[in-house]
């Protein structure tokens, strides 16, 4: 069997990190940034984790 191909789509936008989790960035966050609360420009900047069955699915596309 050959060597396992991963989405190289889906591994720019998430990352799996060393204890399994599942982190993506936070979208609206790129422009338009007036309009939008000091707080919720706060809570975009850190990562969100996947959890559940997607998350499963990102890991298995990415070879994990």
């Amino acid at each position: 069997m050959g060597k396992l191909k991963i989405k190289k789509s889906i591994s720019k936008r998430f990352k799996i990190t060393k204890t399994g989790k599942v982190l993506f960035a936070h979208q609206y966050a790129g422009h338009l940034k007036l309009n939008k609360s000091k707080s919720r420009l706060r809570r975009q900047k850190e990562p969100g984790v996947l959890t559940g069955t997607f998350a499963k699915k990102i890991k298995k596309l990415l070879g994990k």
